[in-house]
């Protein structure tokens, strides 16, 4: 896989993460989440073309998968209908804390910052969108889904005029296109804005939803 251009990969607090730092004095920090079998390098062809205002940090899952790659939630791995907010919510409660580490080592303001995730890696940022809505303020959610667990949330509303982006494909066998629709009408149902880009791709992004998701994060 060739390494994305103008990043560098660190180790902090015993995590490995790809980074792509900003010297705008607003840097706003982006979290890129990857699917299951992902790490810290496959994000970068979604976030390559995001303005240069974005400090990005790309972290890798804790958990080993087969056949290889990371994993959010542990084993035993992916069934069509998990992970679920159980199986996450540790996880999204460390990533919390590693953004709140990481920027204050790396002196950026990150109270509020943006999250974008693929399949697995959506069902987190979903996740993160729904515990912690006063940290997130724009989620994008590629071939992914709302895990179940959230649903009990949607009544209080905890995403109220929250940007969300979501994209996925007529195609998708991972995810059906169908469990992403539903997945919308649940974000809505809690108050979110969405912006959905459908085509007719399998499990990733078309070029038109790539655009999309530029525009969305621009």
């Amino acid at each position: 896989m060739q390494t994305a251009p103008d990043t560098q990969l660190i180790q902090f607090e015993g995590r490995t993460l790809r980074i792509r730092e900003s010297t705008d004095p607003s840097a706003r920090l982006l979290l890129l989440i990857h699917g299951l079998t992902g790490d810290e390098n496959v994000m970068w062809v979604f976030a390559r073309d995001l303005p240069a205002r974005y400090w990005m940090v790309a972290p890798r899952a804790p958990y080993a998968a087969e056949p290889g790659g990371y994993s959010w939630r542990p084993p035993p791995f992916e069934t069509m209908d998990g992970p679920s907010l159980e199986q996450l919510k540790q996880n999204a409660e460390a990533l919390i804390h590693l953004v709140d580490a990481y920027s204050a080592s790396a002196g950026i303001d990150a109270s509020t910052f943006d999250v974008m995730g693929f399949s697995q890696g959506a069902a987190m940022s979903n996740v993160l969108a729904f515990l912690y809505p006063h940290r997130i303020r724009k989620t994008g959610i590629l071939a992914g889904f709302v895990p179940s667990g959230l649903e009990e949330l949607v009544s209080q509303r905890p995403l109220e005029g929250k940007a969300f982006f979501v994209a996925h494909g007529t195609r998708d066998e991972k995810v059906t296109v169908d469990r992403a629709r539903s997945s919308i009408a649940l974000l809505e149902q809690a108050g979110a804005k969405v912006t959905y880009c459908e085509d007719d791709v399998a499990h990733k992004l078309s070029l038109n939803c790539l655009r999309a998701l530029k525009e969305f994060f621009s």
